[in-house]
């Protein structure tokens, strides 16, 4: 039995993972669960899936739950870096982080310390800290296997294939919602309006980003360093049917894609059963009912964002956690109403020219990075 711990587990990624934890149930136990505020939905989770701890970055929702769990044999880790210690004490041989930002990364450096192949949906842990984050697994025989969807796509394509053959990635982009609205009315978009993805299900903070295609900018940049590549061998591609999750092209001409009903329960499934491949309880894919497939170029001048991830990937350094940082103010202030849609990506690039960089920094100085970059980022939204 895979010993797992699902950290984020109450969050779109982390309620998905458990329906495919279900389906693993006679290779895989799930021994540790992590949310961030807790709660009745939190607590039902523990009923069902019965793991030796807990842990609730809100430390009313973990004194909560320890009252309620007071006559179970369950250890209740609370505060802000609850998730980390739940890793750092509780042994697994899978961590699969699905918690959303900057707030997942201690968690993230926990897993591969302790020599546990990390299952990583958060991508900022690879955006603001790649290059350490990889040594770190290096050093102690972790594997980081990406959960999200384009990232795993990569990996698959890529498996036992040498570097030097690859000519380029190419990340595939839905668009988002605003794909083909006219410039002039981005500027009056709503919240409501920008959570409406075409064919994707998934929490606010990403669904912006895929609006904004921020998220294929926070993409790139992880890409870089998951993968081992150089900026100018990463491209991105808008295909509107979401089916075709990314491809390789090797030097010789070949290209190789991994093509899939936009479900996240399946990167979800491989990175849990890698290095095997688990049978699903879902309906397979039917390539007779998608005819066509369509691909094009982004638009930048629409869609500047995107742009900032090939910025910061050239840039490398403490870029990433600047974009990563800035983009999540922003977008919180958008979400509360305090800025308009097309002032997010504007925000980001502000950003990243007022914040000092540092070229090969240590985790500290990624982290300071981080703290100057959301106080740059709440004075541009005031």
């Amino acid at each position: 039995m895979k010993r797992v711990h699902l950290l984020g587990s109450t969050g779109s990624i982390g309620q998905t993972s458990e329906r495919v934890l279900g389906e693993l149930s006679t290779t895989h136990r799930v021994v540790g669960l992590a949310s961030g505020r807790g709660g009745a939905s939190f607590l039902a989770q523990v009923a069902r899936m019965a793991p030796e701890a807990i842990a609730i970055a809100d430390d009313d929702g973990a004194e909560a739950a320890a009252r309620a769990l007071r006559d179970q044999p369950i250890r209740v880790y609370g505060g802000a870096n609850a998730a980390a210690q739940l890793v750092e004490a509780v042994p697994a041989e899978v961590v699969l982080n699905g918690i959303t930002g900057a707030r997942g990364l201690a968690a993230s450096f926990a897993a591969v310390r302790r020599g546990a192949d990390l299952a990583l949906a958060n991508k900022e842990s690879m955006v603001m800290a790649g290059p350490l984050l990889a040594r770190a697994a290096a050093t102690t025989g972790s594997r980081i296997l990406p959960v999200d969807s384009e990232h795993s796509a990569i990996f698959q394509c890529l498996h036992r294939e040498p570097l030097r053959s690859v000519r380029r990635i190419v990340l595939t982009a839905s668009g988002g919602p605003f794909r083909t609205t006219p410039a002039a009315e981005l500027d009056h978009v709503t919240p409501a309006q920008a959570l409406r993805h075409p064919t994707w299900t998934m929490g606010a903070k990403i669904t912006i980003d895929s609006a904004t295609l921020l998220n294929k900018a926070l993409e790139v940049v992880e890409a870089r360093w998951l993968f081992a590549l150089p900026a100018d061998q990463i491209a991105a591609v808008v295909h509107p049917q979401s089916i075709v999750h990314s491809m390789v092209e090797f030097c010789d001409g070949s290209i190789l894609a991994q093509l899939g009903v936009p479900d996240m329960a399946v990167p979800i499934r491989f990175a849990l059963a890698y290095p095997e491949r688990s049978v699903t309880r879902d309906s397979y894919f039917d390539l007779a009912r998608f005819k066509v497939l369509t691909f094009e170029e982004p638009d930048l001048a629409r869609f500047p964002g995107l742009g900032l991830g090939f910025r910061a990937a050239r840039a490398g350094g403490t870029a990433g956690a600047v974009l990563n940082a800035a983009n999540e103010v922003a977008v919180a202030a958008f979400l509360d109403g305090a800025l308009p849609f097309q002032r997010i990506a504007t925000t980001v690039a502000a950003v990243l020219d007022a914040v000092p960089h540092v070229d090969e920094p240590t985790l500290e100085q990624v982290l300071a990075a981080d703290a100057a970059a959301r106080a740059e980022a709440t004075a541009c939204c005031c």
